[in-house]
């Protein structure tokens, strides 16, 4: 299997080692904003690629995603609050349908999708995710227009809304929001709370699920890349396993 990343930040690096060490799968080239040597600033320049792994954020998956579909190369993306575009969302299906190739969804960091996607086929009626960070964890972010990130002292919530409206007011900080509303009931259906939390020891990310099934809950906290304490571990963790799963003759679905 041929690969390219787009970017070069934590994640990216995480991501091109472990392809290194991947019996089967080479990288061939990245897609960076600058030329430099072993990259391209268009897909369009790319050398013949069987995966394109976007671990550039929002505007990485808009610039390039449409292209490389409509190229025949799947794209593997980690960018799924950008999916909360209508447009965007239009526009690489459309480009997945005219290259007949696939776009990818990484799990992220945070677990329980496949359970989620098993009880949507016989109903779901309420979904609920809770993302709670230390308040260093949201600079940059809307939460800034609403908190005083230096003096919260206590757990403060600075977003409720739609899976929708958080993807696409936290690009940074929702791509788990989005995450769990396309597994389940939809970026309109989903019920988001974001919290800022002094006494948080990580990035806490919870799942509430009703259905036909039964009920659902389950909480994870994930640890920050080394080099970005702003990068979720998992996430690209989860990245690295999409790849293996997809070079392997037994794999989950």
């Amino acid at each position: 299997m041929r690969v390219a990343v787009i970017g070069k930040g934590a994640i990216a690096g995480y991501i091109t080692t472990h392809i290194a060490a991947t019996p089967g799968v080479t990288l061939v080239s990245r897609v960076l904003r600058k030329p430099q040597q072993g990259a391209v600033t268009d897909v369009s320049d790319l050398p013949p690629v069987d995966l394109l792994i976007d671990c550039a954020g929002h505007e990485g998956l808009a610039a390039h995603g449409p292209k490389a579909l409509s190229r025949g190369i799947d794209v593997l993306t980690l960018s799924l609050g950008a999916l909360a575009d209508d447009a965007l969302a239009t526009a690489l299906t459309q480009a997945a349908e005219a290259g007949q190739a696939t776009l990818h969804l990484a799990s992220g960091a945070i677990g329980a999708l496949d359970a989620l996607r098993a009880a949507r086929v016989g109903g779901l009626t309420k979904v609920t995710y809770t993302g709670r960070k230390p308040p260093a964890g949201w600079r940059g972010s809307k939460a800034e227009e609403v908190l005083d990130l230096d003096t919260v002292t206590d757990a403060a919530i600075h977003f409720e809304g739609s899976a929708r409206d958080a993807a696409l007011q936290y690009p940074k900080n929702a791509n788990v929001a989005a995450a769990v509303a396309l597994a389940g009931m939809g970026f309109d259906a989903t019920e988001v709370a974001l919290i800022a939390d002094p006494n948080a020891k990580g990035n806490t990310h919870e799942i509430n699920a009703i259905g036909a099934f039964g009920q659902a809950q389950f909480t994870i906290t994930g640890n920050s890349l080394p080099d970005n304490p702003r990068s979720s571990a998992l996430a690209a963790m989860s990245a690295v396993s999409a790849l293996q799963q997809a070079s392997a003759c037994v794999r989950f679905l």
